[in-house]
């Protein structure tokens, strides 16, 4: 029995990494030029391809140590994090602890988070997300290394929170993540 369980857990932070690989290769392939096939090079103006990609594993992340903590443990998050810093040339470790201390923040909270409606969960996400935004820049400001301007970051800050429900609503009906109720239990008779 306990076999089933831990095979269970191995599965989901497969899938978790195996989603955290397959975005990051997406982000990392070079897709500005199949933007808008009337525009011009060189033409002046805004495009979808100028506009920063929204952070789909951070909101997956949240919302995976939201609904189910016990299927995501702080290793597993602290690897792919550190993984993708190094990828995307990020100073290595500083996103990482800051999801890190977020994720556990939110695993702390859980059992008062499990009652929670959506968007009052909503409500408690973006205000975090936004102080991680924050903190990032307020950090690499102090240490003088190059970033991005403060607009791409907003933009970057607003399209992962918008991203938010849908990434619950995949994780919900696609994986069959969600909420456990009060006092519910796994196979095994252990509350979850």
């Amino acid at each position: 029995m306990a076999e089933r369980s831990l095979s269970g857990r191995v599965w989901f932070a497969a899938v978790f990494l195996g989603l955290g690989l397959t975005i990051g290769l997406l982000r990392l392939l070079p897709l500005q030029g199949l933007g808008d096939p009337a525009a011009q090079p060189g033409e002046p103006g805004l495009t979808w391809a100028s506009w920063p990609a929204p952070d789909v594993m951070l909101a997956l992340t949240m919302a995976w140590v939201v609904r189910r903590p016990d299927l995501l443990p702080a290793p597993v998050i602290a690897v792919f994090f550190f993984l993708e810093d190094v990828l995307m040339l990020r100073p290595p470790g500083l996103w990482t602890l800051i999801v890190l201390v977020t994720t556990e923040f939110l695993r702390r909270r859980n059992p008062t988070l499990r009652g929670l409606t959506f968007w009052l969960e909503y409500a408690v996400i973006v205000p975090l997300m936004l102080a991680m935004f924050l903190v990032n820049r307020m950090v690499l400001g102090i240490v003088m290394v190059p970033q991005a301007p403060l607009g791409l970051s907003l933009a970057q800050f607003v399209g992962t929170v918008a991203i938010y429900p849908a990434v619950v609503a995949c994780l919900h009906y696609g994986l069959g993540l969600r909420k456990p109720a009060t006092g519910e239990v796994d196979e095994l008779g252990q509350k979850l």
